[in-house]
């Protein structure tokens, strides 16, 4: 089967769900390449925006061919940044079928803009699209509470997923969270994003007398780190010999360093790549996450596929939350966090147990597989027709 992957988002502004997905599909057998178009914005790296290529370039990821491009944002200028943006999709697919021929299936990576993109696509080549929703409502909150730009973006982003011949959700529970903005009346399957379960492998910790919490995620109020700092600085003011390492982006800045002023046994790590995450987990004894919007929650699968539990909030979708390994607390609540931190230092888990269970439900070959026979029955239906 010949798969055309289109990101939403790709390096160097995320993405990596697509590219593990392709690598997954590939090693079943498939041919799959992809087809990555990365609005640049000057406020958000100059470097970047300034020596990135101005060309469209071919390259290898990870054993995966992608056709990659950049386009300068122009800073404020959302609708014609946004019809450039699909407008070069659309040129670089044509030239990309003079050279490989028509793709089975495109598959797309969040419906803004890709998704709008693969239906464009689709309608002209007659080609069914498959749109792959990661997001979680929170982040379409953020943008289109300003009605000037949801006025038009919705309508557009709404008839993609309608028009969809599937759409992939990574939760049920992101249907109904998405419904206000795009409604139900689309085809929707369940699969979920799948972790590198060989890399975040299972590994005995070595022993301490300070039990080691560590959070992962960016520095940005959906990830709860106010909430966070709330339960820790509670959690020591009573004397319990635990530590906390923060990770990921600007947890090292001088606003999240504010934030646990005077609290002891904080360490700020900031940004780190794969196997700067893998150390940090494999020296934990649990992560915390007290997020107030999630779709999944991968840094989650990955500390369980590790070996240890996690506390997070009930905001994370059910199928993550069913693991032994997980533990849930409300949201904006410092006290029960809290609370759950003190029990779960107490508490026994089966490490190789936790590790074992998400290894059978989101490793590649799982996740791959599920892709795969969603793709057959498309192409199934559509011999029928």
């Amino acid at each position: 089967m010949h798969i055309l992957e289109i990101p939403s988002f790709f390096p160097p502004y995320g993405g990596e769900f697509c590219l593990e997905q392709s690598k997954a599909l590939q090693q079943l057998g498939h041919e799959v390449r992809i087809l990555s178009r990365v609005q640049l914005g000057i406020t958000k790296g100059w470097k970047d925006y300034l020596f990135l290529p101005y060309t469209m370039g071919v390259e290898t990821m990870d054993g995966v061919e992608v056709w990659r491009d950049f386009q300068r944002g122009i800073p404020k200028v959302v609708r014609p940044n946004v019809d450039r943006w699909l407008k070069g999709v659309l040129n670089l697919s044509e030239e990309y079928f003079r050279q490989y021929g028509y793709p089975d299936v495109i598959h797309a990576h969040c419906v803004k803009w890709a998704g709008r993109a693969a239906m464009l696509i689709a309608q002209h080549h007659r080609i069914p699209y498959v749109i792959t929703e990661h997001l979680p409502s929170m982040i379409y909150e953020e943008e289109f509470r300003r009605a000037s730009l949801g006025q038009w973006e919705i309508p557009l982003l709404r008839e993609a997923l309608e028009k969809a011949d599937r759409v992939v959700v990574v939760s049920e529970e992101l249907v109904d969270e998405l419904a206000p903005y795009f409604g139900k009346r689309y085809s929707h399957q369940v699969v979920s994003n799948m972790i590198d379960t060989r890399f975040f492998h299972y590994a005995k910790r070595q022993p301490s007398d300070t039990f080691r919490f560590c959070a992962i995620g960016n520095f940005i109020p959906r990830k709860g780190y106010d909430i966070l700092a709330g339960a820790f600085r509670r959690l020591k003011s009573q004397g319990v010999n635990a530590s906390l390492t923060l990770v990921g982006p600007d947890t090292d800045s001088a606003s999240c360093r504010r934030l646990y002023a005077n609290i002891p046994d904080v360490r700020f790590v900031g940004t780190t790549d794969k196997v700067g995450v893998r150390d940090i987990l494999y020296s934990a004894d649990a992560l915390v996450l007290p997020t107030r919007s999630e779709s999944q929650g991968l840094v989650l699968l990955e500390a369980m596929s590790t070996g240890i539990p996690v506390i997070t909030t009930d905001v994370v979708p059910q199928s993550v939350r069913q693991h032994d390994g997980c533990v849930t607390v409300p949201t904006e609540d410092a006290v029960s966090l809290s609370h759950a931190m003190v029990r779960l230092i107490s508490e026994h888990f089966s490490s190789e147990h936790i590790s074992s269970a998400i290894s059978e439900s989101y490793s590649p070959h799982i996740i791959g597989n599920q892709l795969q026979q969603l793709f057959f029955s498309l192409l199934e239906r559509q011999v029928k027709q």
